[in-house]
């Protein structure tokens, strides 16, 4: 006995999520110094937190930035405002 399948591709899109909000984090990379920001929900208040590390440590001038969001998928045909965060 054969099985058959059919299958029907649909184009999709990924776009940041309305309510997802966003996170920041920046991580001082000088030598041993293992400081950081600690998450942000405003990408603003982590950049102002290296450029007082900074301030407060000369030396300290090469940072890593990770930015995070929420992204929903969804068909090409679909509103993404016509579907809930859950």
């Amino acid at each position: 006995m054969s099985t058959r399948a059919v299958y029907r591709y649909v184009p999709h899109t990924i776009q940041r999520a309305r309510d997802g909000g966003v996170t920041a984090e920046v991580f001082c990379m000088a030598y041993e110094c293992e400081a950081s920001s600690g998450p942000q929900e405003d990408p603003e208040s982590a950049q102002d937190w290296a450029l007082r590390h900074t301030g407060l440590n000369p030396g300290h001038d090469l940072y890593r930035r990770e930015i995070t969001d929420l992204a929903r998928v969804t068909r090409a045909d679909q509103d993404p405002g016509s579907l809930s965060d859950g």
